[in-house]
């Protein structure tokens, strides 16, 4: 039911396009599903709070108050910050937007009813987006966007309201993920990898970090591990940067929908030479960070403490990015790192020396070599990182795991991990590690295997799956070799004979039509 309704909006947003670039098109419609949320929301709490107000048996009844009375009460804010409610002042409410949809000034007046929100609602500073008054529509379109978001019923439930939206939210950012191609890879991360990742570290507590978090799915995905879990949103604190503005909103958005409380800085940055956090020493670190930037460099990297095991090359951000998120570890954190699959291998420019620096001293834990055509924006191979400051268990050793054969195609250009492989990758992980609930870590040919720092060294600190797993098994028949040739040739020798029977033929009819050989 709800892919359904997830799918018909999309066709009808899409519609509306027009000739707008779907990356300039997609903060208009992501901008007005956020406003119809916290405005329905807000009219659930009121909705409540009304009924309260004149039940004798609520705590919140008002004995012999009139009409007037509960209605300024309606207006007093604790009610709705108690509730984790944005305050949504009058002439910014959906229904006042609504009815002004097919007015030729209905762009500025969401301007305008963003501009209030922000200014009663100092965790949304900056976040919202005041384009719509100079959006490049034609006549009428923003209007029947409008009314096409109005058709989105996140019900009285503010629960239900949340999952409902979050959901929608979540499809639309693939979507347009999958129309911008490379650019929209930029602000979003494929669910089966971000699955992945949330599968392997399981961040169910403490404080969780991504320093380069376009839309913030890591977070979202998390979210949904914890509560899955029998957890609470409460159990983890929200850590995040993004250098690009609009994507930087985009993520505050998306966690603000959720109700998830969250830190990203107070502006947008680099994270290399303008790092928000730098005190922060997370239990769990999950990113996707841009493949093999040429152009990070600054002088005032030079010498960073975050270099431990040597300086990453200018011409190159993947070993900086590693060492980035080693740095921001607590003693006992995981970190889960994409990367392009020349990371694992490559020795040019000091990042063979960083990688076995990394290796000899025991933080790399878990490799996982993935699928190509997951993502939208790129060809390159994949792998995943999985760093540890201090290992419990397995010391001196690293598993590999050789996920390239285990993609399901989606669509003609677009692969995932299914939820099937994504929980057989995440056991491995944890029965190698020694979790009692999940069973006794075996290594399996072409899949996984359990290797020690020594014979790593051996092979130049390569970090490929691949070369260690060895080859997958092949079943027995059972059927002698011998026997099997011997059919083989049998069906060989009638198939020739066939052939030349056929071509006898065709020379016959050929004959037949005055041609002579």
């Amino acid at each position: 039911m709800l892919d359904d309704i997830k799918k018909t909006l999309w066709a009808a947003a899409d519609k509306l396009r027009a000739n707008m670039d779907a990356a300039e098109y997609k903060h208009l419609v992501l901008g007005l599903i956020f406003l119809k949320y916290i405005s329905d929301t807000f009219a659930a709490r009121r909705s409540e709070l009304a009924k309260r107000f004149a039940d004798p048996k609520d705590e919140y009844f008002l004995d012999g108050a009139d009409a007037n009375e509960i209605a300024a009460e309606l207006e007093e804010r604790d009610y709705y910050k108690e509730a984790n409610v944005f305050w949504v002042p009058e002439a910014a409410r959906w229904e006042a937007l609504r009815a002004a949809a097919k007015q030729p000034d209905i762009g500025k007046r969401i301007d305008d009813a963003l501009t209030l929100i922000e200014a009663e609602n100092p965790k949304l500073k900056g976040i919202l987006d005041k384009r719509y008054a100079r959006a490049q529509l034609p006549d009428g379109k923003l209007g029947e966007l409008t009314d096409l978001v109005s058709t989105i019923g996140f019900g009285d439930d503010a629960n239900q309201a949340r999952d409902v939206l979050g959901q929608v939210y979540e499809y639309f950012l693939g979507q347009f993920a999958s129309a911008e191609g490379k650019k929209g890879g930029q602000f979003y991360t494929p669910a089966s990898i971000v699955k992945t990742l949330v599968a392997v570290l399981a961040p169910h507590h403490g404080k969780v970090y991504d320093p380069c978090c376009g839309s913030g799915g890591m977070f979202v995905q998390s979210e949904k591990f914890i509560e899955a879990h029998g957890g609470k949103l409460g159990d983890v604190s929200i850590y995040g940067q993004e250098s690009n503005p609009t994507t930087w909103r985009l993520a505050a958005m998306n966690l603000a929908i959720r109700g998830i409380d969250f830190n990203l800085g107070r502006e947008p940055g680099d994270t290399f030479t303008k790092n928000q956090h730098p005190d922060l020493r997370a239990d769990f670190i999950l990113a996707n960070p841009p493949f093999n930037i040429s152009d990070w460099w600054h002088g005032s990297l030079d010498g960073d403490p975050r270099w431990v095991y040597g300086t990453p090359p200018q011409g190159n951000a993947n070993y900086a990015w590693l060492q980035h998120m080693l740095y921001q570890l607590k003693a006992s954190g995981r970190a889960g790192i994409v990367l392009a699959n020349g990371s694992m291998s490559s020795s040019q420019n000091s990042e063979g020396e960083i990688r076995k620096a990394m290796v000899e001293a025991d933080v790399v834990e878990v490799m996982v070599a993935l699928p190509g055509q997951l993502f939208f924006n790129t060809q390159i191979p994949a792998c995943l990182w999985f760093l540890t400051k201090e290992k419990t268990q397995r010391k001196g050793e690293v598993l590999f795991i050789d996920a390239r054969k285990l993609g399901s195609m989606i669509s003609r250009v677009q692969a995932e991990l299914s939820d099937e492989v994504i929980e057989r990758i995440g056991s491995t992980v944890a029965a190698w590690r020694g979790d009692k609930e999940a069973g006794t870590y075996e290594d399996i040919p072409g899949y996984c295997r359990s290797v020690k720092l020594e014979e790593i060294g051996q092979h130049s600190h390569v970090l490929t799956p691949g070369r260690y797993v060895g080859a997958e098994e092949i079943e027995d028949d059972d059927e002698a070799f011998a026997d099997k040739m011997q059919k083989l040739t049998e069906k060989l020798g009638e198939q020739m004979a066939k052939g030349a029977e056929l071509d006898q033929l065709i020379r016959q009819k050929l004959k037949g039509l005055g041609y002579e050989f």
